[in-house]
């Protein structure tokens, strides 16, 4: 075979070599399944209901398994203020764990408040904030939950908070991992509303059982009274993300999927934020969250309302 000859057979190999591998490529897109959509209930969606405000039915914390099933949601998200106390309680925990059995009700995670800052400057502190959400990780294995929601509070410059954060964390992780329970961060206020610094304390902490809880709502800047970047902190957020809180309030009239805040009244675009979801291959529970006001004073109004939603989005998103 002479050199012209070689090069033609050489071309026609590479020739074959591509359009097997471009088959192979295009075979494994097709092959892909789309994102499954898995929707759940955060307590914190019943809160006037369970605390007994005023207008409100009173509920017990022990039927959020069965009133999260009555609305075709099948999986929950606990807070600890709605534990006995306030605080973990094996017997109340083991009956839970019975109730969610008995619906059908898969159990995910508990969002834990005030129980120290995990970021305190003061050692000694920073130490008694971890031993008090061990407790609530031993709670949350024995709901079979996967992960345990915390804050990440802490003083000092963002530098040194993130430094700070990452220290309790990791001893709390350490912790987790004897549970198969993992810690994860909500914006919740504070430094931790700047969703781009929260991302940064994961890659600090530099833990597998360390990651985010991205919410759509909590952007607000107290002290100073505006509105981080609500879109940008959720998109750094979802990389980490080991869970969502698609955070919901009463719809802007006239509108379809735009949502106000009932106090601050600002508004959050929920299509964008489902979009950002959806498109960062996101495959975990996305939350409801409901915190609006609505005249009928029905939480399950603004449940279902939610629900509706974002099953409508991921159907647009899908196809």
């Amino acid at each position: 075979m002479n050199s012209i000859e070689n090069k033609t057979a050489l071309n026609r190999r590479e020739m074959l070599v591509g359009s097997m591998a471009a088959l192979a490529a295009s075979s494994c897109v097709a092959a892909t399944p789309k994102n499954e959509l898995k929707i759940s209930l955060a307590q914190y969606s019943l809160h006037r209901s369970l605390f007994g405000r005023d207008g409100y039915k009173k509920m017990d914390s022990l039927d959020f398994p069965k009133v999260t099933r009555s609305m075709g949601i099948e999986a929950v998200e606990y807070v600890g203020h709605f534990f006995p106390g306030g605080n973990p309680d094996v017997k109340f925990s083991e009956e839970m764990l019975k109730r969610s059995k008995d619906y059908g009700v898969k159990n995910l995670l508990i969002m834990v408040d005030k129980k120290g800052d995990l970021g305190d400057p003061n050692n000694k502190r920073r130490d008694k904030a971890v031993e008090n959400h061990k407790r609530w990780v031993e709670a949350a294995a024995i709901l079979g939950c996967s992960s345990i929601r915390v804050n990440a509070r802490s003083k000092g410059n963002p530098s040194t908070q993130r430094k700070l954060m990452a220290d309790g964390l990791r001893k709390l992780c350490d912790f987790g991992d004897k549970h198969n329970i993992d810690i994860i961060m909500e914006n919740h206020g504070g430094l931790s509303s700047n969703g781009k610094w929260l991302s940064s304390v994961v890659v600090e902490t530099n833990h597998p059982r360390c990651g985010t809880l991205p919410d759509f709502g909590n952007f607000w800047d107290f002290r100073k009274k505006v509105l981080i970047d609500p879109y940008e902190g959720v998109k750094a957020m979802l990389p980490h993300a080991k869970a969502v809180s698609a955070k919901t309030y009463d719809l802007v009239p006239g509108s379809k999927y735009t949502v106000v805040h009932p106090r601050y009244k600002y508004e959050i675009d929920f299509e964008r934020m489902m979009k950002l979801t959806f498109e960062s291959g996101y495959n975990g529970y996305i939350g409801i969250e409901y915190e609006g006001t609505n005249p009928q004073k029905d939480e399950k109004f603004g449940i279902v309302m939610s629900k509706k939603m974002i099953e409508t989005l991921w159907a647009k998103y899908q196809s």
